[in-house]
């Protein structure tokens, strides 16, 4: 058991949140029960996962997708009513990480696809942001192995643009809808961009630089470190977890 204060301090702490600037609030989104036994994490906080959660009996979810998105309609009406009512209802917390849970150096979504894929990483790239949200690879394969470790590890066939019998040294991640980050990934040495989602012009810029460009999926390519930080907390404060995947094919 921990106290919900408790949690959000170390959450917060253990990510840095006060040192990344993002487009939607970090941290406790939703305020539930104050004692936390046992916690459901999840990529989006979507009513398909809160019901989930409630079976499982969750005094917390966390989600690396939640609430309250710069720009968005701030009133809290239609699809977003009817989640929060679901949350405050069951007396749930809602606890989001959304660039903090990026670019985290072990728990982080690109560390762990990294992982995943039995990529070492070796430094980081320089994506105009601060902190930097990409990193760096050095792995000596081809196109053809580097599309079946992938479309096997994620249970799902990626978008490729390029030649499937190049040769690979670098490989630059940054997962979710990191396809403008094209440009910098090229600059940084890589023969290769793994990303998320894929725009109508990052085809062009791929073809036109000579990189390979690899949309993996947004929501395949970002389960893994909501999951590791479900993980560590179930070890680190006795509680327990339950990862939940909603199935989206984006």
């Amino acid at each position: 058991m921990i106290d919900q204060k408790e949690l959000k301090a170390y959450l917060n702490q253990l990510l840095n949140v006060d040192m990344i600037k993002d487009y939607c609030p970090n941290g406790l989104q939703v305020e539930g029960m104050k004692s936390i036994h046992t916690i459901v994490t999840g990529v989006s906080a979507s009513l398909e996962l809160i019901e989930a959660a409630i079976l499982k009996k969750a005094d917390a979810i966390l989600v690396h997708h939640g609430y309250f998105w710069k720009g968005e309609n701030q009133t809290i009406a239609g699809i977003k009513y009817q989640r929060i009512k679901s949350l405050i209802k069951h007396d749930i917390n809602l606890f989001a990480y959304h660039l903090p849970l990026d670019v985290h150096p072990t728990l982080g979504n690109n560390a762990q696809l990294a992982q995943l894929l039995d990529l070492n990483v070796s430094a980081e790239f320089d994506t105009g942001t601060t902190p930097n949200y990409g990193i760096l690879c050095d792995h000596h394969t081809t196109l053809t192995e580097l599309a079946h470790l992938i479309t096997a590890k994620l249970k799902r066939t990626p978008l490729i643009v390029g030649k499937m019998n190049q040769k690979i040294q670098k490989i630059a991640i940054c997962t979710g809808g990191a396809q403008d980050f094209i440009e910098h990934a090229y600059h940084a040495g890589a023969d290769v961009y793994i990303s998320g989602e894929i725009s109508e012009r990052t085809t062009l810029i791929a073809r036109e630089l000579g990189i390979t460009y690899i949309a993996a999926g947004h929501h395949a390519t970002e389960r893994y470190g909501i999951k590791a930080l479900g993980q560590h907390l179930a070890e680190h404060f006795d509680l327990t977890h339950h990862f939940i995947d909603i199935d989206n094919p984006v």
